[in-house]
């Protein structure tokens, strides 16, 4: 079994709500034309795709429902900085694009500092500080 890259697709309720919070944070869009149905963004060094579908859309391709994101979370993503001047950056950006926070930054017992939130549509995200050395 060969496997050449891995990404996400996740339901969205408004692809324009999705495109300008992911934009205003700085991600790059994969791809230049308009579509009805998705936008993709690459996230991180490392170009990681997601796929942000409109919901009908991925339901009615997949044959199934998605999450109620209300209930519960089907993933939560990690994107790492290196600094904790980072991570409040872009908790600062999070909320002017009008991200949720649901989690403040704080130190976990293990040492390990991060804030959650969440884009328009409730997918989660933590942002967390990977400090050489741990």
């Amino acid at each position: 079994m060969d496997a050449t890259q891995i990404w996400a697709n996740l339901a969205v309720k408004d692809l324009k709500i999705t495109a300008e919070f992911y934009s205003a944070l700085g991600f790059k869009k994969n791809g230049t034309g308009d579509s009805t149905d998705l936008v993709s963004f690459f996230f991180a060094e490392n170009e990681f795709v997601i796929h942000f579908f409109e919901k009908s859309k991925l339901e009615h391709n997949t044959g199934m429902k998605t999450a109620d994101l209300s209930l519960g979370n089907e993933i939560m993503f990690s994107i790492s900085v290196t600094t904790e001047g980072a991570v409040y950056q872009w908790l600062e950006n999070v909320k002017g694009a009008g991200g949720t926070i649901q989690r403040e930054p704080a130190r976990d017992d293990q040492g390990f500092f991060w804030f959650v939130f969440s884009d328009p549509d409730g997918h989660r995200f933590n942002v967390l500080l990977i400090e050489t050395g741990m």
